[in-house]
């Protein structure tokens, strides 16, 4: 909004306010205006979750150490989701397509998410929709991605093909009939390419709910990631960058980086307040929110495949509960002592706020690699 009021319509009388027209100036006023919304409105959500009694149901099986966190005030994430949507109503240039589809990806995610807090606080127990209904819902929102970026590839505001660490001239198109070139391969093509964006968007949102157990936990790892992805957006747009690094542009590239920038200064914010002993927490309106838009913003930037890097501590906390689930069907035997991973690292003694810097660590170390991989190509 202020780049088209600023930019496009004050401009020619007040020649200063050509700083509007900048990404730069406008990322940093994006993370900002997120991070101050999100300190500014945390206290006053804080005190009306607790007026309507809205609080944390800690499940029997979890940690015993998490008993005394029952009732602390939760589905949080609808101040992250604030944070992040503001701010880039307020500074991105909204007639780009890519910003409105970062946009639903959080804002469909966060719906499923609030459905789900929504329905375990009416039922006064940690028990929200069922698995299936989720993943049903989960699967309806990234095929509804996937319709509006089919539209936006047919009007050549969005490119099937993807990046592919490591290699430069190697870009995979995730419609198949482009390799094969025959009409018959259509139905195949679609299947292939809703399918990804399935596995992306709703192995995201759900490996990021996953990680969310521990104080700052998800929290912290998301600005890591979601920094990350600001950077990588920024040298996706910028077409010197761009060409010396030979990544496939994605047109609003840089405007993306606006909504990542929201992003970051949103997941700062809340840390303010979900930094341990939490306050509040995010519930799934939070954690389905922050990992279906950073979700969309990897398709977007063609950069899927670097999103394993990027959230690496998520994949392998999603991977830990896989593993676990499929080991105790398969053989009747547990590989953790409890997943998701921290809190197996919980059951052996380990002090929470611990698990949490050394996760952090571990983040930020493969967000630094996947950047690096950029250049080592």
């Amino acid at each position: 909004m202020f780049y088209w009021l600023f930019y496009e319509k004050l401009f020619h009388l007040y020649s200063p306010f050509r700083v509007f027209q900048y990404a730069t100036f406008r990322t940093a006023m994006s993370a900002l205006t997120a991070l101050l919304l999100s300190i500014v409105v945390g206290p006053i959500l804080i005190r009306r979750l607790k007026e309507f009694q809205i609080g944390q149901y800690i499940r029997e099986d979890g940690p015993k150490s998490h008993q005394k966190k029952a009732g602390t005030p939760t589905m949080g994430g609808l101040l992250i989701c604030l944070s992040i949507v503001a701010p880039t109503l307020l500074w991105a240039n909204l007639s780009t397509p890519a910003v409105w589809v970062a946009i639903l990806g959080v804002v469909s995610f966060g719906a499923i998410g609030f459905w789900d807090d929504y329905t375990k606080v009416a039922r006064r127990r940690n028990l929200g929709l069922t698995g299936r209904q989720k993943l049903a819902l989960q699967f309806l929102a990234a095929m509804l991605i996937g319709v509006v970026l089919l539209g936006m590839n047919a009007r050549g505001t969005y490119s099937t093909s993807m990046n592919i660490p490591f290699l430069k001239t190697f870009k995979p198109d995730l419609l198949v009939h482009a390799w094969l070139r025959s009409p018959l391969t259509y139905p195949l093509a679609f299947v292939f390419f809703y399918g990804f964006m399935i596995l992306v968007l709703v192995g995201s949102s759900n490996a990021v709910n996953l990680t969310d157990g521990l104080d700052g936990l998800a929290i912290g790892l998301m600005i890591i990631a979601a920094g990350a992805m600001t950077v990588l957006s920024y040298l996706t747009g910028h077409a010197e960058f761009a060409k010396y690094l030979e990544l496939s542009r994605t047109p609003g590239a840089t405007e993306l980086t606006i909504f990542c920038a929201a992003m970051t200064g949103a997941s700062l914010g809340f840390l303010w307040y979900n930094a341990h002993p939490a306050e509040i927490f995010m519930g799934d309106v939070g954690s389905l929110a922050l990992g279906g838009g950073l979700g969309t913003v990897a398709i977007l930037l063609k950069q899927e495949i670097l999103l394993l890097f990027i959230g690496g501590v998520y994949v392998i906390e999603a991977l830990s509960v896989i593993l676990q689930v499929g080991s105790f069907k398969l053989r009747g035997k547990r590989i953790f002592k409890m997943a998701p991973l921290h809190h197996h690292f919980e059951a052996l003694g380990w002090q929470e706020s611990k698990i949490i810097t050394r996760f952090w660590i571990a983040g930020l170390i493969m967000a630094l690699f996947a950047l690096t991989t950029l250049k080592l190509r």
